[in-house]
């Protein structure tokens, strides 16, 4: 039986325990280049004993950014920044990965503590891309993508799996959720296409499923190729887990290997569930019935809990995000807590404190 502390393989890649860290955007750089604040964020998490860190979403076009500040992979220069983060990641025994997306319809937004909101072209906005022209709740109006964009912005995709690989990045996870371009292709709430990417199920994955085709051929077969799903929209007549699962079973024949599952984003103003763990089940449906390896996300805050959900089946990874904001050594208080300090060392600068 596996638990927190148990080592995970995943094709050529094994990671030191069960714990990850979800990308988290910071709304820190320029000009899409990574900066001292992201290194020193992941870093310290990677210090504090997560076996997979993974980069937040990294746009792979300038229009693919959620707001100006975002994190870019979009040209050639973003790379070696992008590699002084992850050779640091590695030399503290954790896996560096990295999330590629592209904002689409959400895109061109303000810093939450800036309030947030639509940002227009005199304050370094642009105009967003989507399914179709409608908006994401009063932000900017989106352009509906033409057949030549979608091919670009799946060449963009491919571009950005070779440069997060040129940069030393041992994982790659896909955006597909809380309503960015992908998941937006996805929903029929948002995709009112006509053409062969809207309509029937098989049309609005179609994106997706061409996006993680054009990784796997790229992407090397030792080297894990992962998707994030907003399972449910939370919405009557919406993307929902039925279709999530069947979606992950296409994605795996495409060599997809291991699905984080997270939900909405979609829609403002639906009603959530939140509580703890309170998106496990989306994660322990698809591990079941796709038979595809799973990431759980959502208030997980506590080791025994964690701990539980692996045990338990409900899992195979533990994706950890606004607790490891609380507590970057969240995986070494984690296995004191749990009496396994033999799985976790503290580094050696910092062993004095024993």
């Amino acid at each position: 039986m596996s638990d927190l502390f148990t080592p995970f393989p995943l094709r050529g890649v094994t990671l030191r325990n069960r714990i990850g860290v979800s990308p988290m955007v910071q709304y820190s750089c320029a000009d899409g280049f990574a900066t001292d604040w992201l290194l020193v964020h992941l870093g310290s998490r990677a210090v504090g004993g997560a076996a997979l860190v993974i980069a937040e979403a990294t746009a792979v076009q300038a229009r693919g950014r959620i707001s100006p500040p975002d994190l870019g992979i979009w040209k050639d220069e973003h790379v070696e920044p992008l590699a002084r983060v992850a050779r640091f990641i590695k030399s503290q025994g954790a896996v560096a990965g990295i999330q590629l997306a592209h904002a689409g319809r959400k895109a061109s937004t303000g810093r939450p503590w800036d309030g947030g909101g639509p940002v227009d072209d005199a304050h370094g906005g642009w105009e967003p891309i989507g399914p179709d022209a409608r908006p994401f709740a009063n932000y900017r109006v989106p352009r509906a993508m033409s057949l030549n964009d979608i091919a670009t912005v799946r060449a963009a995709f491919r571009a950005a799996a070779r440069r997060a690989l040129a940069a030393g990045f041992e994982w790659v996870e896909i955006h597909a959720a809380h309503g960015y371009l992908a998941h937006s292709f996805l929903s029929p709430l948002s995709n009112s296409r006509t053409d062969q990417y809207g309509g029937s199920f098989e049309n609005r994955t179609r994106f997706l499923l061409e996006i993680a085709r054009d990784l796997r051929s790229d992407w090397p077969d030792d080297k894990p190729l992962t998707v994030r799903l907003s399972c449910t929209d939370w919405a009557d007549g919406g993307w929902d887990i039925e279709q999530s699962i069947e979606l992950s079973r296409r994605l795996k024949r495409e060599g997809i290997d291991l699905i984080d599952c997270s939900s909405g984003g979609l829609l403002p103003g639906v009603k959530i569930p939140i509580g703890p763990a309170y998106q496990v089940p989306f994660a322990e449906a698809i591990r079941k019935q796709a038979q595809i390896p799973t990431a759980a996300v959502g208030m997980i805050t506590e080791a025994q809990q964690a701990d539980e959900l692996v045990r338990n089946g409900c899992a195979d990874l533990v994706f950890i995000a606004r607790q490891m904001l609380r507590d970057p050594y969240f995986a070494l208080h984690a296995a004191r807590k749990l009496e396994r300090p033999e799985v976790m060392a503290l580094p050696p600068q910092y062993q004095r404190a024993l």
